[in-house]
């Protein structure tokens, strides 16, 4: 990294320094702010658990929250950013600090005080970002290990939003809506075929994550090949499940705004038809 200049310390773990590149950097890392004064270098090189916001809004709104904070949750929430960045091996997203800081902050306070928090898309969010899920229930575990307070599962689904828009450089209500949309096209999928899908199970594994992967392809405007003589034939085979397939579509083209591809209908009635052969 650089040799900074210290301008300021406004806490033990989060100072404020002139980098050479990027200007005026808020630094952040447990106990870094420790004995140190305005106008002394600090090595980042010798600091390997330290964050830089860049950003002037991030650095902005991260040093509004500071004074609402205890030092120990403090401590608490950098390392669970740092499991965090060791866990996906990926330049996170600045605005994690922010993100993840102010909700965890309010969490631990709601816990503490008794108050419930649920989470209506927990299911959805586990079944989507499985991976980032794993991060989150070992960030659940730090705290509580940490503090003493369990999150409640709702609050694993959260932390794994987080994880996943930071990683993804996605703007979190733009994840929150895809879990959403997801959400909705499952119910959608029950009520049509008259079936209940286990949550657990593989069929709503491999369900979630067709939408999930159809929801990104339109997303990025990406064409999957379209077998016309497949398109007639699934329409008069299987003739609820290619009606539901474009029920589906034209409630994601409503929600994302986008066009979806007449060959998604295809890949839908065949996913659809293999799900409602085996439940019933």
């Amino acid at each position: 990294m650089a040799i900074l200049r210290i301008e300021k310390v406004l806490n033990n773990n989060v100072l404020i320094a002139e980098h050479p590149s990027y200007q005026e950097v808020v630094l952040i890392g447990k106990g870094i702010g420790f004995n140190r004064k305005q106008g002394d270098s600090i090595d980042t090189n010798g600091i390997e658990k330290l964050f830089v916001l860049k950003n002037e809004k991030e650095q902005e709104n991260y040093i509004k929250l500071l004074p609402f904070i205890d030092r120990d949750i403090h401590e608490v929430i950098i390392s669970a950013i740092e499991l965090i960045k060791q866990r996906t091996h990926s330049e996170l997203n600045e605005h994690i600090h922010v993100g993840l800081t102010d909700h965890l902050m309010f969490a631990l306070t709601r816990v503490s005080q008794g108050m419930q928090i649920t989470n209506p898309f927990l299911v959805e969010t586990k079944a989507l970002y499985r991976r980032e899920y794993e991060i989150a229930l070992e960030v659940v575990s730090l705290i509580k290990e940490k503090t003493g307070i369990e999150l409640p599962a709702g609050e694993i689904g959260f932390i794994t939003l987080h994880i996943h828009s930071a990683m993804t450089n996605k703007n979190l209500s733009e994840v929150n809506q895809d879990s959403q949309l997801v959400s909705r096209l499952v119910s959608m999928v029950e009520e049509q075929l008259g079936i209940t899908i286990d949550k657990d199970g593989i069929d709503y594994m491999r369900l979630v994550r067709h939408l999930r992967f159809a929801i990104e392809r339109v997303k990025k405007g990406e064409q999957v090949e379209e077998p016309e003589k497949l398109a007639s034939l699934l329409k008069e085979e299987y003739p609820i499940c290619y009606n539901l397939a474009w029920k589906l579509i034209k409630v994601m083209q409503q929600t994302l705004k986008l066009k979806v591809f007449d060959a998604e209908a295809v890949y839908l009635t065949m996913h659809l038809q293999r799900l409602q052969a085996k439940i019933k």
